[in-house]
């Protein structure tokens, strides 16, 4: 049934209660991403400060994930519109976010399929965040034969997507550029194959994610080629106009949301798909959520920036009743953003605050309370 667990009804019946194959999938995307953090070199004496620590090789069997059956093709790198002056004196842009990958034809025979994998990495550097607080809408204009001004995305996570770097000595080409090629490598290495396209991502890698499925939809492939996206602890990424395009493509979207994450309400706290009518009524941008959700509910006291952890996220799948009390182990996306943050040679906006700010929000509406994780359509 995998084209079920892809996706293929909306995941009718699949989510309440969450169908044990399917959480088996997500978690295994899951993995795919946590990859990605566990490569990322934040260490500014290193030669690939900002890159990826290992070639692409041997990157899944130094996190620990040497029999997952995919083989990597290529590193993925995007490019912030905004940059800071690095340590090691460098004036490169682009930022390793994540790789694409092939199933090997023993994983072709388990699955059904041969896959084609993209993950995705979340926000680390302080030019990313800047990018995810760059919430104005602007029309994608990705298809250039209709350019659907209508069909609006946030700008932030716009630019990231199709921004390039000519000082790059990693990347050629924006980030959109470098995954639309090496996609359409692979497919037509494997036309003869039936194959699948996933893109998995956490956070702003979720957001590119989501983005990647759309420009290959309105290119056409999902009429060929079933594309289906895992979103971890992702933010809003466009208007109502963008969410309906998505849909009417075939767009298949799996949103894996803490409820507790405040990054999975923004943008558009106020005004998103819940006030839709009142934002059409008085003519207001409007933000909306793509796909189907599965919630879970996470936290833990001692560490509130827990609530958007990848780590905790996949654990909170793997173990439900264990994942309020495990926040300190593994790869924790804000505590390591703040170590890095602390090394940097600016004096702009406060994100240490920010960051203890949010983690005291998240603490005192949830005033002592912890929950089980639990799982739930809506």
């Amino acid at each position: 049934m995998w084209r079920e667990i892809q996706g293929s009804d909306n995941w009718d019946g699949l989510v309440e209660p969450l169908n044990p194959l399917l959480r088996d999938e997500i978690v295994r995307y899951g993995e795919f991403v946590v990859a990605c953090y566990k490569a990322f070199d934040l260490d500014p004496r290193s030669k690939r400060h900002l890159n990826c620590k290992y070639g692409k090789k041997s990157l899944l069997p130094e996190v620990g994930m040497a029999s997952t059956g995919y083989e990597i093709t290529k590193y993925i790198y995007a490019t912030p519109d905004i940059s800071f002056p690095a340590q090691n004196g460098s004036t490169c842009r682009s930022r390793w976010i994540g790789y694409t990958a092939i199933s090997s034809d023993d994983e072709v025979r388990r699955l059904g399929r041969r896959d084609i994998l993209v993950a995705l990495r979340g926000t680390v550097t302080l030019a990313e965040w800047i990018a995810n607080f760059m919430s104005a809408l602007t029309p994608a204009r990705l298809d250039p034969n209709d350019p659907r001004p209508g069909v609006k995305v946030e700008s932030g996570f716009l630019s990231l997507y199709t921004s390039y770097d000519s000082n790059s000595r990693f990347s050629s080409g924006s980030c959109r550029e470098q995954m639309l090629a090496e996609v359409s490598r692979i497919i037509n290495t494997y036309k003869d194959d039936f194959l699948s396209i996933t893109l998995a991502g956490h956070s702003m890698g979720s957001s590119l994610a989501v983005l990647f499925g759309y420009d290959l939809a309105e290119l056409g492939l999902s009429q060929a080629t079933p594309i289906t996206v895992y979103s971890f602890g992702g933010p809003r990424i466009g208007n109502l106009g963008f969410k309906e395009r998505c849909e009417e493509l075939g767009v298949k979207v799996l949103r894996v949301v803490n409820v507790n994450d405040p990054i999975t309400k923004m943008p558009g706290v106020l005004l998103n798909e819940h006030l839709r009518a009142v934002a059409e009524k008085y003519e207001l941008p409007c933000y909306a959520h793509v796909g189907v959700e599965v919630a879970l509910d996470f936290f833990e006291m001692n560490n509130p920036v827990h609530v958007h952890d990848m780590e905790a996220y996949v654990r909170a799948l793997k173990r439900p009743k264990e994942a309020t009390n495990q926040g300190n182990s593994g790869t924790n996306l804000v505590s390591k953003a703040r170590r890095f943050w602390r090394g940097q040679n600016f004096d702009a906006w406060q994100w240490q605050e920010a960051a203890t700010h949010l983690g005291n929000l998240v603490k005192s509406l949830r005033a002592g309370r912890q929950i089980e994780p639990r799982v739930h359509r809506r």
